[in-house]
């Protein structure tokens, strides 16, 4: 069961924001690589509809994937034959990297990486997932280490083995459980964990702040990796994966920006419906993508020579004409503005407050702009891991 990523743009499993209208926005924009949210493969197995929901695949999605996550053997195999059976996808992804504390808690995600117990089980976990599988190669997602202590990584262990175990690839998120999403992506670490699986032929996937297509390039360089997950990257910026693809830098207008945004609308409703229930809930994923997107500061308003740096917060800026700086606002309101124009006026009571709270801008960013908002944020659930 072999699975070729090698070179292949891979957007990472994003939770509620990577949902199919935005992953059919992402091909357009040149991804080669897409996967479902997480799924947890207890709801699977008991047939939970929402649950089964995240698994629906476009037919624009050349090379899809599936993510699931659970913590013991016998329910993942079993989970892992229903997938090979009935799933229309080209690969199953284990999260074995997951942060989020209610995912920890059942001995799943990252607690697997904690001590010599939960490696034992994720041993017995991929091995028993990849042998009820006959049809569709299993790949893991996993962080450096549980603690955040550069002599408890347990990553390169894990990675010299799992080829072994069943595992027909892996990639690796360059942070570890406690670091969640603070701070910025260990990418030396990654590529020693990378020569570290090269001798067994298991691809490594490197994930972590990738940006533009020069951040690419850089991590792409010792020509160890496989390709490069991009997962924030793509929900501030999907254009990121044009950039790689065509090695340069978009200075993207508003317009065309917008016109993205009116491609999402068109796929929401196709995919949701288009009567009231589907045209809000296109509005809701619509401005929970928004949250995201005006992080992004123009490359036109930037100095000659500086890149935009993801873990950094921006402070406020007027863009170069009205709908540039409408699509930089923070206020819900505004986003709400931008939804009408695809969908129109919400329904009279309609309220919206993002799901997710964000912590991916660093304490240097809250420094800078002397604003302690930003150490209080949570970005548990943006990327799956």
């Amino acid at each position: 069961k072999k699975l070729d990523l090698r070179g292949k743009l891979y957007v990472a499993p994003l939770t509620t924001v990577g949902n199919l209208p935005f992953r059919r926005v992402c091909v357009a924009l040149g991804a080669d690589v897409t996967i479902s949210e997480m799924a947890m493969a207890s709801n699977i197995l008991k047939g939970v509809r929402s649950e089964l929901a995240l698994l629906r695949r476009h037919p624009s999605e050349r090379l899809f994937g599936v993510q699931v996550c659970g913590g013991h053997p016998d329910l993942m195999a079993r989970c892992g034959e229903f997938l090979d059976n009935e799933v229309d996808c080209d690969f199953v992804d284990v999260n074995m990297g997951c942060p989020i504390d209610g995912v920890c808690a059942k001995g799943a995600g990252s607690t697997l990486l904690r001590d010599e117990v939960g490696l034992a089980r994720m041993k017995k976990l991929v091995q028993a997932m990849s042998g009820s599988m006959q049809r569709t190669p299993l790949t893991i997602k996993v962080r450096m280490g549980y603690d955040d202590d550069p002599s408890k990584y347990v990553a390169h262990d894990v990675l010299k083995d799992a080829r072994a175990w069943g595992a027909a690839a892996a990639t690796l998120h360059g942070r570890t459980r406690a670091q969640r999403y603070s701070r910025l992506a260990d990418w030396r670490y990654i590529r020693r964990c990378a020569a570290v699986a090269s001798p067994s032929g298991l691809p490594l996937v490197g994930n972590g702040d990738v940006f533009s297509f020069k951040d690419y390039e850089r991590h792409m360089r010792g020509g160890t990796l496989a390709t490069c997950m991009i997962g924030r990257g793509a929900l501030i910026k999907p254009w990121v994966l044009t950039e790689i693809k065509e090695r340069r830098v978009w200075d993207i207008s508003a317009s065309e920006r917008l016109a993205i945004f009116g491609d999402f609308a068109r796929h929401g409703l196709e995919h949701w419906g288009s009567d009231e229930r589907g045209v809000e809930t296109t509005r809701r994923f619509m401005m929970e993508w928004m949250s995201y997107t005006h992080r992004y500061v123009p490359v036109g308003l930037l100095e000659s020579g500086v890149a935009q740096k993801m873990h950094l917060r921006p402070a406020p800026y007027a863009g170069r004409n009205e709908l540039e700086t409408l699509l930089a606002s923070d206020a819900v309101e505004d986003w709400s503005r931008v939804a009408e124009m695809f969908l129109g006026k919400p329904a009279p009571g309609f309220s919206f407050v993002p799901k997710h709270k964000s912590n991916s801008y660093s304490a240097e960013s809250a420094v800078a702009l002397a604003s302690a908002q930003a150490a209080s944020y949570d970005d548990d659930v943006e990327e799956n891991g």
